[in-house]
């Protein structure tokens, strides 16, 4: 957490000297790593509680990009990386899971940036997260992170979740309290300001403070009880969610696809599991 949190500093002090939409940009070359560790059991129980996932078992699915989020910030706010760290908005996220992965197992860790592309609203990088355990890779990510900015490039995001959007049934109504974006962020070490408070988000935009969309998909993935069986997971981040809230998790019989919709039907959240 101190290296965690003398990454928030740097981004917030390196932001306003970093400006996205460059034609020259480059992301930096090679990746960082953290070499293998047990799983603290406190963080982790405290991470199933805020997302809903069982008290026992393997790893939660998303738990992996929480170990690695340090090794993120680290990375996105070091002096190579092009795009300012403040206000980046997750945009969209696909999980691979290789195989369960027990809380006792130490896991290795690796993050790289893999590509910059054009976006309607900014500039959206690719960041790929690897877990392994005895050099074997257990789990794999791909995510993406706007940097919003005017633009004249119409071209939607280069990659698209499943549209899960249809009449898929209601399942479960969660009521999402003002503060839930800081207690997140107590857990998971992301204190991105657009998430923390009403005048922090609105310094990027934002009426008020807006949940983090890794805690929308585990809590999606959570109520579904998904488990081993997943080959992969891919959600998309359609709409912010605006705190505080009442959202509807719905989803088809088999659970395949899932949305996560708010206040006149608009969707926050689109995925589709692969088994």
């Amino acid at each position: 957490m101190t290296s965690l949190s003398a990454s928030l500093v740097r981004g917030a002090l390196s932001s306003p000297f970093k400006r996205a939409g460059r034609p020259d940009a480059t992301l930096p070359p090679g990746r960082l790593t953290r070499p293998a560790a047990p799983v603290a059991p406190g963080p982790l129980a405290a991470y199933g509680r805020i997302c809903g996932f069982a008290e026992s078992g393997p790893l939660p699915l998303t738990y992996p990009h929480v170990l690695a989020f340090p090794l993120t910030m680290r990375l996105m706010t070091g002096r190579a990386f092009p795009l300012p760290v403040l206000g980046l908005v997750h945009t969209w996220i696909e999980i691979t899971p290789h195989r369960a992965v027990r809380p006792t197992e130490p896991v290795e860790l690796a993050v790289y940036a893999d590509g910059l592309a054009a976006h309607r609203r900014g500039t959206e990088v690719t960041m790929v997260t690897e877990a392994r355990v005895d050099g074997e890779l257990v789990w794999e990510s791909r995510s993406g992170y706007l940097s919003r900015h005017a633009t004249t490039d119409a071209a939607a995001s280069p990659r698209s979740a499943p549209d899960a959007v249809g009449d898929l049934p209601a399942v479960a109504e969660w009521r999402l309290p003002g503060d839930l974006g800081r207690r997140y962020g107590a857990v998971s070490g992301d204190r991105n300001p657009i998430h923390l408070h009403p005048l922090t988000a609105r310094l990027f935009g934002f009426p008020r403070a807006i949940a983090h969309g890794m805690w929308t998909v585990a809590r999606c993935l959570a109520e579904a009880g998904h488990g081993a069986e997943i080959r992969s997971v891919r959600a998309e981040f359609r709409a912010p969610v605006l705190l505080p809230a009442t959202v509807t998790y719905a989803a088809d019989a088999a659970g395949g696809s899932f949305v996560l919709r708010g206040a006149k039907g608009r969707v926050h959240l689109a995925g589709a599991v692969t088994r």
